[in-house]
């Protein structure tokens, strides 16, 4: 990008006033290409239509309630989160439908969780019976009704019940609890993180792990009428795990450089990216910008050792090294261009989740003109 000193804040209100343009948002500034954007919505709508999958998303990525709502207009018959708080805020979008993707324990978490249940459809994803016992509990003193599914453990091995009798006794469980209706099995397969061969061959042996667990249930009684999971990484090759009934992407709507070097996206389809300036290039070969451990995801490259926490767009050949708090250290030995102190550059980050958490805000941009600005709600929903 251009150089650019000297120009005054935009805020959400000169926005719709006035048009405004990137060179005059202050920095750091996490930017979303609305094109790409769109691109992106569309194509998981329509992939998930074209192979009679239900779509929830996960709104881990974006925690924007205006852009859950876009998921929903364009198919999307559901969403999903992991906190209670992000469920709160999610109301905001009118979901027909919310998933919690995480067990939720404790009665004043619960009773917020009946809160919201009184306002949608609420399914809670669960591997244990003192999760379940409680949510009957709480449903019980709210009257309400909770759609439950039995987490299953298929690779990650973070949570999720292990196929098999473990299974079949737990779900056995769920359907003696009072005010939950058992509507299936949910998993993640968060362990399939490339689509090289290796990963394609995950993929062929979680479609044989599901469909074994399936005919089980079925043998038992306990067919399950969902069979929710998936991921960004596993999403377009959904179909190949014929038992799936709906995914749950997140990552999908922006993507990062993880997504794009794991194989399941292109450089081009990365939407988001983060604004800085530099502000020092006072030792030869190095460039310190204006984010970041306060700005940028810590993530590393997760199919690289290489040290790095960010692609720079108008420097490919710099290297994100390190940072500190406020600080973003690029060696610029190879950086291709010459970059000096107001430069303003563009960095797509390693895992675009983490980085949206710590941003109040994000600016959805078309070309060099920023059309929208959006409040991060869903930040530092922890709870």
């Amino acid at each position: 990008m251009a150089r650019q000193a000297g120009f005054p804040s935009v805020s959400a209100d000169d926005i719709l006033s006035r048009p405004m343009f990137i060179r005059q948002l202050d920095t750091p500034a996490l930017l979303v290409d609305l094109d790409v954007m769109e691109r992106n919505l569309r194509r998981a709508a329509e992939y998930a239509r074209a192979h009679d999958l239900r779509l929830r998303p996960h709104t881990k990525t974006h925690k924007v309630p205006e852009l859950a709502r876009r998921q929903l207009e364009l198919g999307a018959t559901g969403i999903t989160v992991a906190k209670v708080g992000e469920a709160e805020v999610m109301l905001g979008a009118d979901p027909p439908d919310l998933l919690v993707a995480y067990p939720i324990i404790g009665r004043s978490k619960l009773e917020r969780l009946a809160a919201v249940a009184r306002r949608t459809r609420v399914t809670v994803m669960l591997d244990n019976l003192h999760a379940a016992r409680q949510l009957s509990d709480a449903a019980r003193e709210a009257h309400v009704e909770f759609g439950v599914l039995a987490e299953v453990d298929v690779g990650l091995g973070r949570t999720g019940v292990t196929p098999g009798d473990e299974l079949v006794e737990f779900i056995r469980g769920l359907l003696r609890l009072p005010y939950l209706s058992y509507e299936g099995i949910g998993f993640y397969p968060g362990h399939i993180r490339s689509l090289d061969n290796d990963g394609l061959n995950q993929i062929e042996e979680l479609d044989r792990l599901l469909n074994s667990v399936i005919e089980r249930l079925r043998r038992e009684g306990l067919p399950p009428r969902v069979v929710s999971g998936g991921s960004t990484p596993t999403l377009y090759h959904s179909h190949r795990i014929r038992a799936l009934t709906e995914i749950r992407p997140g990552t999908y709507i922006f993507n990062d450089r993880n997504t794009w070097l794991a194989g399941a996206c292109k450089p081009e389809d990365c939407a988001a990216s983060i604004l800085v300036t530099v502000v020092s290039t006072s030792r030869p070969g190095q460039v310190i910008v204006d984010g970041g451990s306060k700005t940028f995801s810590s993530d590393r490259l997760a199919p690289s050792p290489e040290p790095s926490f960010g692609y720079v767009l108008e420097a490919p050949g710099a290297v994100f090294t390190r940072m500190n708090e406020e600080h973003g250290y690029l060696d610029a030995r190879k950086a291709g261009v010459e970059l000096a102190v107001g430069d303003r550059l563009r960095i797509i980050p390693n895992h675009i989740c983490t980085a949206v958490n710590l941003h109040e805000k994000m600016y959805g941009v078309r070309g060099d003109r920023v059309e929208a600005v959006w409040e991060v709600a869903g930040r530092g929903k922890l709870q």
